[in-house]
């Protein structure tokens, strides 16, 4: 199979989720048409995201739903579990740390860190807050190879560099600020802000839209 694109591997959990409601509704066979149409993306598109994770494709037929959806989250590796730690255990970090449908997506948080010595040696949700100086040793002990960022934008770089020192390969980063990292590590950002711009950008269009429309 070819190369992956990143844009294609953030479009597969979306088809996974349209599969498993599609197989829920006792719907045993799909086509790529038919994946376009429900989710507003080009069919040309779709099909050739599914050909690089399947071979089961059939014309006139299409594909298997649940041989798909195998496929696809193997390829996407949800059928192994990997370790993950998060560093800040303030809201946002407990509220990842207590979703237990990460599971299901192949993450299994063992546990957060933080520096504020009221939460260390608690738990959330049955998972451990350590102290940061317990880092590296708890990384390494348990091959932990992906680490999540709730801090602060000030502290975010040094969390980062922490979190290399100590083998993670993959970072999931919530602050909104850009990460320097060695070569071979991964960051995927979620700026809040940029997507709230974004939302609150289209939705004032939508709104002159509207007006323009009723004068």
């Amino acid at each position: 199979m070819e190369k992956i694109s990143k844009q294609t591997l953030q479009r597969l959990p979306m088809y996974l989720t349209f599969l498993k409601q599609r197989l829920t509704n006792s719907l045993d066979t799909v086509s790529a048409t038919v994946i376009a149409q429900a989710l507003g993306l080009n069919h040309v598109q779709v099909r050739k995201d599914l050909a690089a994770v399947s071979t089961g494709g059939k014309p006139k037929t299409g594909y298997i739903t649940h041989d798909l959806i195998s496929q696809i989250e193997n390829f996407l590796g949800y059928n192994d579990c990997e370790k993950a730690v998060i560093v800040g255990a303030g809201r946002l970090g407990k509220a990842l740390i207590s979703y237990e449908g990460f599971r299901n997506y192949g993450l299994d948080i063992i546990a957060a860190f933080d520096k504020e010595v009221d939460i260390i040696n608690k738990e959330i949700s049955g998972k451990p807050i350590f102290s940061m100086e317990l880092l590296k040793k708890t990384c390494i002990d348990h091959g932990v190879k992906i680490g999540i960022i709730t801090v602060p934008v000030n502290n975010a770089q040094a969390v980062c560099d922490l979190l290399t020192n100590s083998g993670i390969k993959a970072v999931w980063n919530f602050a909104p600020v850009h990460l320097q990292v060695p070569e071979g590590v991964l960051v995927q950002n979620e700026n809040m802000a940029a997507s709230l711009a974004v939302l609150s950008k289209h939705l004032k269009q939508k709104n002159k839209q509207n007006k323009s429309r009723h004068t």
